[in-house]
């Protein structure tokens, strides 16, 4: 059996079970956020302190085992482990039910982390494998759009279903990542010679870069999301709300409409302008003096962000052998996680002591270095498709 990135093949009803599984996946584990908040305050009397903890835990074991997952999935098979990612999400939504007490809730949200990082990393390597050469920048690119709708979903389900009690929110959570784990189930398993010597190590050398430029272009995504809505309400501009809705509209366009361009024009090119273009969007958004000005600042944004990590993807895959292409991809979205946790509190220390647009101007630096970096990283003149390098 041959592995479609060789034959230039694109095996559609594979990929839309492996974006399925990860779509449902997300949404379970999404639906949860709206509703622990509330949970934990009323069920326990604990404070906003405790609150961020139980909501973030699932960030710490995704950020430790992505790497690991991946390696695993390089030696055991990449439908195996997304497979056992789904089954730990479905596991911990019925723990919900339980009355673990407030500890046993966190070990529920660590568990819930563990089958994130499995799902996601496996999948990525697998739709990489399943992709033709041609196309695996796009196909990054949409994978991540499938994430992110389960996650625009899923909160939004969650938010509508507490309506109706807790226990209809904790169904959502088990029954969409079980949905999940039979869409992936229905795919033949990659072929074994794909998986052969798989790799090793928690880091792998063509993340490092990267994933460093991924993680400092997550400054401004985390200060827009963050801050937004708060500073246009400040500056009497308002609607808030409404350019959060243009960014997430834009990301998910771009990649639908010109995904193709980290493979058409080169991903050390193409991360280079989205770097220059997260930068120049933080930019508008800071000195925006009205709303149609705040929009085209996000929409700038958007157009950058929304390829900068299919971009810097690609390099990674470009570099790395193909029986380690799993901890690879792990080692590299980790670098995500860290930067979520790093910038979550620096912006908020930021605006703090600066203000607003100060978190702007920040995020448009670490993207204008993120630009910088993603045009200096070397590419092999031919990717590494077989397991012969190092």
């Amino acid at each position: 059996m041959t592995a479609h990135s060789e034959t230039g093949t694109l095996p559609r009803l594979a990929l839309a079970a492996v974006f399925g599984g990860l779509f449902c996946g997300y949404l379970g584990l999404s639906a949860a956020i709206p509703v622990l908040p509330d949970h934990v305050r009323n069920q326990f009397g604990a404070g906003d302190l405790t609150v961020g903890v139980v909501v973030t835990a699932t960030a710490l074991t995704a950020l430790l085992t992505r790497p690991v997952f991946g390696g695993l999935a390089d030696r055991h098979g990449y439908r195996s482990v997304m497979r056992f990612g789904a089954l730990a999400l479905t596991v911990g939504g019925l723990l919900y039910f339980l009355p673990l007490g407030l500890a046993g809730l966190i070990a529920v949200r660590l568990l819930v982390g563990v089958g994130e990082a499995a799902l996601f990393t496996a999948g990525a390597a697998w739709t990489v494998l399943l992709a033709p050469h041609n196309r695996r920048g796009q196909l990054i690119g949409l994978y991540g759009v499938a994430m992110w709708g389960g996650i625009s979903l899923g909160t939004a389900l969650g938010a509508a279903l507490r309506h109706f009690g807790i226990d209809a929110v904790w169904t959502l959570c088990a029954a969409m990542p079980f949905a999940g784990l039979a869409l992936i189930s229905i795919v033949a398993p990659e072929p074994q010679v794909a998986r052969a010597g798989g790799g090793r190590g928690l880091m792998l050398r063509p993340a490092a870069l990267p994933g460093l430029a991924l993680a400092l272009a997550a400054a401004g995504y985390v200060g827009l999301a963050a801050f937004i809505i708060r500073d246009l309400q400040v500056r009497g501009i308002g609607s808030g709300a409404v350019v959060l809705s243009v960014f997430s509209a834009v990301y998910a366009g771009t990649r639908l409409v010109i995904g193709k361009l980290p493979d058409q024009l080169g991903p050390r090119r193409v991360g280079t302008w989205s770097g220059i273009g997260e930068a120049a969007g933080l930019l508008i958004v800071a000195w925006s003096p009205n709303l149609p000005v705040a929009v085209l600042g996000v929409v700038v944004m958007g157009v950058g962000f929304s390829l900068l990590h299919p971009s810097l993807a690609l390099m990674v895959m470009n570099s790395t052998d193909s029986t380690k292409q799993g901890a690879a991809l792990g080692a590299y979205t980790s670098f995500w996680d860290l930067g979520l946790f790093v910038w979550g509190p620096a912006t908020g220390a930021i605006a703090s002591g600066f203000g607003y647009p100060a978190v702007y101007l920040v995020g448009a630096c670490c993207a204008l270095t993120a630009a910088v970096m993603a045009g200096t990283i070397r590419q092999p003149a031919a990717p590494l498709e077989k397991g012969v390098g190092g």
